[in-house]
């Protein structure tokens, strides 16, 4: 049974921010709700309530609701009109495809001098011979009846014919709640039988079960449910409240026996932790770590932490010493950090960092020249083709170049070989 809680209609009032106390609309359809409860206390501002397609058997806890304008119940399990007096301002009542055969609690809405529109289709009620004009008379507010608009004559016709109307739509209705009555009997015992059958199908499917294996029992199981499902849906049924109602915890129970065969597929088998040979396996299943359910387990040969019945287990390459081992865990990154002393630890010194030089006499070098090889290596120069050093180049030409507003270079006199040329320091230089 679905009950109407705060974090349900909390959950519909999320156009309202999640306040409830001002809620003015909200929207309760297809929850499978099958009583209407704490909406006049939490939502005393409401206008607007929808209801539709629930299991709702009685009209109730609504008539705090004074500003309730519309109010939408069909697809229910009503029989009778009630319990609407206190709703003021009510406009509109929606009971379409409900079992509503008490035509005559459309009285209690006499007081409703706001409501305009009803609807009643797909009631019993409606089979009435009668039915319209009844309906009419007794609610002279009314302006549309199942979606239709009352005229003025249809109105006066009714108020005329209203005496006989009555008396007609009342033995129909004493008719209805015989047979409604009659219904219920045949109901109950049929539901009965049912059950009875259900303990001694129950009481076979256990002495089954006691020569049999799991795997076998599973699939006996399997079949038997299926074959209830087959036979529930073939058999004829009236269409009533307990019917509905009927439908629904099968429904209900084969959607809980599927998913509880889902979770149990979904099972997984015990972690094997050390073999059977004695050899500690690695292990890693927790996600997501609580440090209040941490529990922390160090061994010589390996260390194992709990969280939440989930393991971490990781073997040790060396072995330890878990009196003098400790456990931190940071409280930024949640990292946690187990610090483990070695049973064997050796404390050895830091070698100092020697710079050596490395000697090796290349076989394709001079006899007599050798090289000494260091961290770095330097280019090779093959001494067979520069014994001797040349200093020649060493210091490069210089060109004389005159600076100023004007550029001027010496051009160098080019030399006389002929013997018989003397020269005569008196004498200009030619100029080009």
């Amino acid at each position: 049974m679905v009950r109407i809680t705060e974090t349900l209609i909390r959950q519909r009032a999320e156009h309202n921010n999640c306040e409830i106390f001002s809620l003015e609309e909200i929207s309760l359809h297809q929850q499978e709700i099958e009583r209407i409860e704490h909406v006049d206390k939490w939502c005393r501002d409401l206008k607007i309530v929808y209801f539709q397609n629930n299991l709702i058997p009685k009209i109730e806890n609504v008539g705090r609701l004074k500003n309730l304008e519309y109010l939408n119940l069909a697809l229910n399990n009503i029989e009778r009109i009630e319990n609407l007096d206190g709703c003021e301002f009510l406009k509109k009542l929606d009971l379409t495809v409900n079992f509503v055969g008490e035509l005559t609690s459309v009285e209690s809405l006499k007081h409703n001098v706001h409501l305009h529109e009803l609807f009643l289709v797909g009631n019993p009620c409606c089979e009435f011979d009668g039915y319209r004009k009844f309906v009419i008379a007794t609610l002279p507010q009314l302006k549309s009846l199942d979606g239709k608009e009352i005229t003025r004559s249809e109105q006066i016709q009714a108020l005329q014919d209203y005496p006989v109307v009555q008396q007609r739509v009342v033995e129909q209705q004493q008719a209805y709640i015989l047979k409604r009555a009659k219904e219920k009997h045949a109901l109950q015992k049929n539901l009965e039988e049912k059950e009875n059958n259900k303990l001694d199908h129950g009481q076979n499917r256990e002495n089954k079960q006691s020569n049999s294996n799991g795997e076998d029992d599973k699939d006996q199981k399997n079949v038997d449910e299926d074959e209830m499902n087959r036979k529930f849906w073939e058999e004829p049924t009236q269409y009533t409240p307990e019917s509905r109602l009927e439908v629904h915890r099968h429904i209900e129970k084969i959607r809980k026996f599927k998913d509880k065969d889902k979770n149990w597929n979904k099972q997984k088998p015990r972690r094997t932790l050390i073999t059977s040979e004695g050899r500690v396996l690695n292990v890693n299943e927790p996600k997501h770590m609580d440090t209040s359910l941490l529990d922390i387990d160090i061994q010589p040969t390996y260390v194992r932490v709990m969280v939440k019945g989930k393991v971490f287990q990781l073997v040790l390459p060396e072995e330890v010493k878990p009196d003098s081992s400790s456990a931190k865990r940071s409280q930024t990154t949640g990292h946690l950090l187990v610090t483990m002393l070695k049973t064997q630890e050796m404390v050895k010194a830091k070698p100092k960092s020697t710079s050596r030089t490395r000697s090796a006499t290349s076989t394709k070098l001079h006899p007599h020249v050798t090289r000494t090889v260091q961290d770095s290596e330097k280019l090779e120069v093959d001494p067979s083709k520069h014994l001797s050093i040349d200093l020649s180049n060493i210091v490069t030409e210089r060109k004389s170049v005159a600076q100023g507003p004007l550029k001027f270079h010496q051009q160098k006199v080019q030399e006389r070989n002929s013997a018989d040329f003397q020269d005569n320091p008196e004498v200009p230089p030619l100029m080009d």
